[in-house]
């Protein structure tokens, strides 16, 4: 079962796509990284979608969504998507996967929300402590190409208020956790992937029960470079 949708929250209209079937598992519930859309899953959606339903959806300004006049922050984007999944009428249990700066979202959802998550798969995921810990140990290329990126929904300092408010909201959170981390970045020392294996590893604190896979092939986008690895992670929380 595909069904598309565009969904009208309280000031514009989101862009959310449904896939397979539920057979009384939780909802899979997907959210992509900086500037991307509900495309970025395409690598694994259809096998996720034979183990359980799936919801991706774009967040807005991009892809199919409208923009939407509220702060593009990750407190916003919660706000945002929890109104679209009232509106479309898709009930929790969730589970919640997030990409990158999309893992920013979902953590703060699972501590907004706890009693309607049921486990948390994190991609590659931006650690709260990203700006004071890691980038120093970049080159300076690096940093200001990272700088320079926030065009495309936030900007630099509404990315930056996303994770001040992570930091804020962290809790420890009583369910299911793996944490995905990718072991081959492009452009990074053997120093920094050592720092950012480490920083993924501390992420499993905010669970009871979390642990930590190291995508040994693959760059940023694991569900491109090893699709099977996300896959299977999402399987096992399902």
């Amino acid at each position: 079962m595909d069904k598309e949708m565009f969904i009208q929250i309280s000031d514009c209209k989101l862009y959310a796509k449904l896939v397979g079937k539920n057979k009384g598992k939780p909802t899979v519930i997907m959210d992509a990284g900086y500037g991307d859309y509900s495309k970025a899953w395409n690598s694994v959606l259809r096998e996720i979608s034979m183990f359980s339903s799936v919801l991706i959806y774009d967040r807005a300004g991009l892809g199919k969504s409208e923009k939407s006049s509220n702060p593009r922050t990750s407190r916003e984007m919660v706000k945002e998507l929890k109104e679209l999944l009232s509106e479309a009428q898709i009930k929790p249990p969730y589970i919640l996967v997030g990409h990158s700066f999309g893992g920013v979202n979902m953590r703060m959802f699972a501590t907004e929300y706890p009693n309607e998550v049921s486990g948390l798969v994190l991609i590659d995921s931006t650690p709260e402590d990203y700006r004071e810990r890691f980038l120093p140990t970049m080159s300076q290329n690096f940093q200001q190409a990272y700088n320079k990126q926030f065009v495309y929904e936030g900007n630099y300092d509404e990315f930056m208020e996303s994770l001040k408010q992570l930091k804020e909201t962290r809790q420890k959170l009583n369910v299911p956790l793996i944490v995905l981390s990718a072991g081959k970045k492009a452009h990074y020392s053997m120093e920094s992937q050592g720092l950012w294996n480490e920083m993924q590893r501390e992420i499993l604190e905010i669970s009871s029960d979390g642990e930590l896979i190291i995508a040994e092939n693959s760059a940023h986008y694991i569900q491109n470079d090893e699709p099977e690895v996300v896959v299977s992670a999402i399987k096992k929380i399902v």
